[in-house]
């Protein structure tokens, strides 16, 4: 083992966490339309379903149908850290890691245990905002 496969993020978690971000920006206005997510974050629609509908059997978020359907989260942003998403999707993260790639593993682990979607999406507003700022 290489040691690549021991500390996979992959674009399965990206993704999601870039739609949750976004679901969080837009706030408690109800339901939001995966097609809307999925445009916003420019993440392919079926991609999204599939990813969203793991977080939905999780009890992440909940959805409904119908004409105002869509998605909204069944906890609060404040409470679902990056760690959940991540091995929701991607599975135990460093479960097989030996030596510094269990360090690693452990280290990794601890950021994402402490960054809650809420907290993502205010660093993520900060960063573009000092991008905006210096143009």
């Amino acid at each position: 083992m290489d040691g690549s496969e021991l500390l996979s993020i992959t674009s399965k978690s990206r993704y999601a966490l870039s739609a949750l971000i976004e679901l969080h920006r837009l706030g408690d206005g109800g339901p939001v339309p995966v097609a809307e997510l999925a445009r916003r974050g420019q993440i392919p629609l079926q991609f999204l379903e599939q990813l969203l509908a793991t977080l939905r059997r999780a009890g992440v978020l909940r959805s409904q149908r119908g004409v105002k359907g869509g998605y909204s989260f069944a906890r609060s942003a404040t409470e679902v850290t990056v760690l959940e998403v991540v091995e929701l999707l991607d599975g135990p993260l460093g479960a097989q890691a030996r030596g510094v790639f269990a360090d690693a593993a452990r280290a990794a682990t601890a950021v994402l245990r402490d960054c809650t979607v809420a907290e993502a999406a205010e660093r993520e507003a900060r960063v573009e905002g000092q991008a905006m700022y210096f143009i």
